[in-house]
């Protein structure tokens, strides 16, 4: 349940369109709630676009990093080793055959890491390097997953998913009793029906939930979530800065307006009607209100008032970078959102990796205003 929101001043209107009036007005997503079938949340559950070329030759470990070129070999031995009898038709069988026996050992990979080292990378060219057809694959995050289960329902999910040969979870997190239960459940169901796991985090399995539910209530559930899983370490700095640029500061608001009406395919909001307008749309459909958007303005960018707000908005930054959407703002910078005490608490790992990815669409938004200026 999400707490009552503290009043605050109306934000300053956005300015208007550029004075020679020929560009065309941008949208706004504060103006989209849409509405995502259940068979689309399926179908989607595929690699984003930002990692649609990932491959294990394209990852570039570290070389001061031996883990990482480590984990390019475990996956890679894998994806080969992935029973190719798992899935439908096995699946089928089961209903009139005797039950087979649990495989031995845990049945998926964890990667284990802080952000910015490459996990998502790796867990898209696990998908793309395993040998199955795409719908016989599911990739999502930990919160789409969840999503599944609430649009599909939960002995529909089992069948849907039980029919595959692997299941990807980026961004695995647990945030409340509930989501331990139903996901403890739910995975044992899948590894049952074969489907092999693979999951990425920035904490280890065992240590899910601590600092966010009392989790020593629950430590049956996870220690039956952790034994499905084989941890894999990956250490590193964030590559998004690596050898990069600092982000761009935050540009004026008239800056930020005149390019959003002169980029083909932007938005326009001012930030706290934003905030305000995903409290009313459910996480599972952010990815749709960003559909067609080529670039994402904002003005009056402020520190988020409260948790609820701050986790909506990390789901928002993740489907923009899974998506490659620059980001233009006015107002305060990307590492001002979030108070001390939310990064000190046990969020802290989203809110960090909310703040790394928000800095890299910053930085891909620079060209737009160089091209503006032009």
């Amino acid at each position: 349940m999400s707490p009552s929101q503290p009043s605050s001043p109306q934000p300053d209107p956005i300015a208007g369109p550029p004075a020679d009036g020929d560009d065309m007005a941008p949208t706004a997503l504060t103006s989209r709630a849409p509405h995502v079938p259940a068979d689309r949340l399926v179908a989607e559950m595929v690699p984003p676009p930002r990692f649609q070329d990932a491959r294990f030759d394209t990852y570039i470990p570290d070389a001061r990093q031996p883990s990482q070129a480590e984990a390019v070999q475990v996956l890679s031995d894998f994806a080969d080793g992935i029973d190719a009898g798992a899935g439908a038709g096995t699946a089928k069988r089961r209903w009139f055959a005797r039950k087979p026996a649990a495989p031995k050992g845990p049945r998926g990979v964890y990667l284990d890491g802080g952000y910015g080292v490459g996990k998502t990378h790796l867990l898209a060219s696990l998908w793309h390097a395993t040998p199955a057809p795409a719908e016989r694959k599911a990739f999502g995050t930990f919160v789409e997953l969840t999503n599944l289960v609430g649009a599909l329902g939960f002995q529909q999910t089992v069948r849907t998913l039980g029919d595959h040969k692997l299941l990807c979870i980026d961004e695995f997190e647990l945030d409340d009793p509930g989501d331990t239960v139903l996901v403890s459940t739910l995975l044992g169901k899948l590894v049952d029906a074969g489907v092999a796991l693979a999951a990425t985090s920035n904490t280890l399995p065992g240590k899910l939930g601590e600092g966010r539910f009392a989790a020593a209530d629950f430590l049956r559930e996870i220690q039956g979530l952790s034994a499905h899983f084989r941890p894999l370490r990956i250490d590193g700095e964030d590559y998004r800065h690596r050898g990069l640029p600092e982000a761009p500061a935050p540009y004026d608001t008239e800056t930020v307006t005149r390019t959003a009406y002169r980029t083909p395919g932007a938005s326009l909001d001012d930030f706290p009607s934003l905030l305000d307008h995903l409290s009313k749309v459910h996480p599972s459909r952010y990815g749709a209100m960003c559909d067609g958007v080529e670039a994402v303005c904002l003005t009056d960018v402020q520190a988020v008032p409260d948790q609820s707000t701050a986790l909506r908005l990390v789901v928002l930054a993740d489907r923009l970078y899974d998506r490659e959407v620059p980001v233009l703002t006015s107002g305060k910078a990307f590492d001002e959102l979030f108070s001390d005490e939310m990064l000190r608490g046990g969020y802290r790992k989203k809110y960090f990796r909310a703040i790394s990815r928000l800095t890299a669409l910053a930085r891909d938004a620079k060209p737009l205003v160089a091209g503006e200026a032009a």
